[in-house]
């Protein structure tokens, strides 16, 4: 088992920035592959990015160039940087885990978060 705290998201205005945090501990070795996904109120999950535990990173088409996902494995901390934002970037983010396969956002994370909510006002 694995768990996970997210932090980092909030208010902001178009075109601002957010750097989101999650913290994860417990069975860490089976976190080899990590993303971050997100969930609008009237939109389908969508898988943002995802890094697997070399720093690889692979990235959803509709946020390439505006996000940046990272992790540091020695304190356990997964991150997203996302800029320029925009109203349709309003959602409930949460950090996910699995086991070997495939690194992308669009595989199957069976281990989520409880998410950080970001909201984009124009």
């Amino acid at each position: 088992q694995v768990q996970f705290l997210e932090s980092g998201g909030g208010s902001v205005q178009t075109g601002g920035s957010l750097r989101l945090s999650c913290e994860f501990s417990g069975d860490t070795s089976s976190t080899t592959c990590m993303a971050w996904i997100r969930h609008g109120s009237t939109t389908y999950p969508l898988g943002v990015a995802a890094i697997d535990n070399d720093g690889v990173a692979t990235y959803a088409n509709a946020l390439k160039g505006r996000v940046t996902i990272s992790r540091d494995n020695a304190k356990h901390v997964l991150y997203l940087q996302i800029d320029s934002l925009k109203p349709e970037d309003t959602a409930l983010y949460y950090c996910a885990a699995k086991q070997g396969g495939y690194c992308d956002p669009t595989r199957s994370f069976p281990m989520r978060g409880r998410g950080t909510q970001v909201t984009v006002s124009s």
